[in-house]
């Protein structure tokens, strides 16, 4: 029995709820160190290392020993690196190291990982929220961009030519002869400069709402000599082309729009008749009780709470949020026109689905 609310509760799976919540405070703080492990390339100097003291780490990334070694503390601890206390020395073992570093692209988990400490940065915001209504709007998020654009080289950009575009039979063909893409929600602009790169006949457009992202990404294609790239800073619920694209791509994009309808439909018209859409979106069901099993459903509800849904609802927009699911997706790409819709899922990404759409 609750000595304080006189209720008979099983003791049993009390305890182990409480054990249960000591493991998620010691993953919460070992996800912000794996963040910073990340961010100051302590992983990638680490697999490149001998066994080494926490002086050698700290001279080899050329980072503050006093805190190289707090958080080779963490690492210890969290049975992430490991420690030789005969020697003093850390190492990373080679089979960390696969799911840890840049090399390990498209498998780097700690990318992932920074998302957090994003999403912890407006917490004071979201509480607001849940009292008040509204949303949060893109610009209060710190390193938003930099984040998606780190999260997009694993989850777009890495298998983009030799496993994304083969799901769709004839399109890389069209690309090499040359065909207009668009890129809605393009961001930096970075799948649209991979593209263009490779396939140098076609001509590529991208729309983003972020007129800093749409300067990065136009700096990203200059880097590149590029010609066959124009990124323009619109709101994509503005679109008006008719029928100008034989190729359009959204890489997570429709989900967190104010007015996804709209959105899709505007997608529509400016598709040609022959041509065909492919939108990458987050994978799950509309229903929750459907994603009990879902790997990261945790990570995508919370995320869909403190980014996706609220910088909807901050534009007074439909909030679907991230986790709109399949069901809800088919059908809006209905109602927006599109009368073929099929959904691809790919081993190297549980985030997402690949609904290949034509008119």
């Amino acid at each position: 029995m609750c000595s304080n609310c006189g209720i008979n509760i099983d003791e049993a799976k009390s305890g182990a709820f409480a054990e249960r919540m000591m493991t998620i405070l010691n993953h919460g703080a070992l996800n912000l160190m794996i963040s910073i492990g990340y961010r100051t390339g302590l992983f990638d100097v680490m697999n490149k290392l001998e066994p080494s003291t926490s002086e050698e780490i700290a001279q080899a990334s050329g980072l503050d020993e006093r805190y190289v070694r707090e958080w080779l503390g963490a690492m210890v601890t969290g049975e992430i690196i490991d420690y030789d206390s005969e020697n003093k020395t850390y190492s990373l073992p080679q089979e960390h190291a696969a799911w840890l570093t840049r090399a390990a692209v498209p498998n780097n988990i700690a990318v992932t990982a920074q998302w957090i400490s994003v999403l912890g940065s407006v917490e004071d915001k979201i509480v607001d929220c849940f009292k008040n209504g509204g949303g949060v709007p893109y610009e209060a998020f710190e390193r938003f961009h930099e984040v998606m654009s780190d999260e997009s080289n694993q989850t777009v950009i890495a298998p983009l030519l030799d496993q994304t575009l083969p799901l769709i039979p004839g399109i890389k063909e069209k690309l090499e002869e040359g065909i207009e893409v668009l890129d809605v929600g393009c961001g930096s602009g970075f799948a649209l400069v991979h593209m263009a790169k490779e396939f140098p006949n076609g001509q590529f457009t991208g729309y983003d709402i972020s007129q800093e992202a749409v300067e990065r990404g136009m700096a990203h294609a200059a880097e590149h000599g590029l010609k066959n790239v124009k990124l323009i800073a619109k709101d994509v619920a503005e679109i008006d082309d008719v029928e100008k694209f034989d190729f359009i791509t959204t890489f997570d994009a429709v989900h967190d729009q104010a007015d996804p309808d709209r959105v899709l439909a505007n997608i529509n018209r400016a598709l040609k008749d022959d041509g065909v859409y492919l939108m990458q979106d987050i994978a799950g069901s509309s229903h929750v009780h459907n994603n009990m099993d879902h790997p990261l459903g945790p990570l995508l509800y919370t995320t869909s709470c403190m980014h996706c849904m609220t910088v909807s609802l901050s534009q007074n927009g439909k909030g679907l949020g991230a986790m709109w699911g399949k069901e809800l997706a088919i059908d809006m790409l209905k109602n927006a026109g599109f009368a073929q819709v099929d959904v691809k899922e790919q081993p190297h990404d549980p985030i997402n689905y690949y609904y290949i759409v034509r008119k």
